[in-house]
């Protein structure tokens, strides 16, 4: 079970509940580690708990069946995703992989249920998450064909930033370029090369092993 202070420090959308809701979440959720490299879940798998990120980095990424994998969505501390697996009760449709040592939320499926079914707090926040996720993923479509690499770490990093699905105001994340490589679906030597050009465009600062966002709104634009 986890305590109340870690709860509201990976789940924002916890503070707008009751107090009874914001209990009810609490006893129903709990915290797993994962080493680098490890698997969350894989495609086809039944996952009986909401899943969000307490600490460290995810890739939730896809396979075609011609070998092709694709990044979905990187994910760092404060994510909360899967809602529609839950609501669906259906397999999982994606990879899920630690990049980093991580510490993942597991939240019951039955608890999920209940506040689905109780709290107008929580099912705003879902509709808010629905809504960006599907804007990520019809983006995602769009920019894997027609953007360069520097493009698309740039529309990577900047979904990292997201305000609605992180809605906290920081501006630095801990993140090496091969994670960013990964993520953007790149080799480390080209993040290395398009980090140093949005640095030159004044979208971003590059720090050992971190990035600080400068202008969020153009590097989440930008198709170069």
């Amino acid at each position: 079970m986890i305590s109340e202070d870690e709860l509201r420090r990976i789940a924002a959308w916890s503070n707008d509940l009751t107090p009874e809701e914001f209990e009810e979440a609490r006893r129903g959720t709990s915290l797993k580690a994962y080493g680098k490299g490890a698997y969350v879940c894989h495609v086809g798998d039944r996952l009986e708990s909401w899943t969000g990120v307490a600490d460290g980095l995810l890739k939730m990424s896809t396979t075609s069946r011609s070998g092709k994998s694709a990044t979905l969505a990187g994910l760092r501390g404060g994510a909360w995703f899967g809602e529609g697996t839950i609501i669906k009760n259906e397999a999982r449709r994606y990879d899920l992989v630690a990049l980093r040592e991580s510490k993942v939320a597991l939240m019951r499926r039955q608890t999920f249920l209940w506040l689905f079914e109780h709290s107008a707090a929580f099912n705003r926040f879902l509709v808010h998450q629905f809504n960006e996720r599907l804007a990520q993923f019809i983006g995602l479509a769009e920019y894997d064909r027609m953007l360069g690499a520097t493009g698309r770490l740039a529309r990577n990093l900047a979904w990292l930033f997201n305000p609605i699905l992180y809605p906290n105001n920081e501006r630095t994340l801990t993140i090496s370029q091969e994670e960013l490589g990964l993520l953007a679906g790149i080799s480390r030597q080209m993040a290395n090369q398009s980090l140093a050009r949005l640095s030159e465009l004044g979208f971003i600062k590059i720090g050992h092993n971190e990035v600080t966002i400068l202008d969020l709104e153009r590097l989440a634009r930008y198709e170069g």
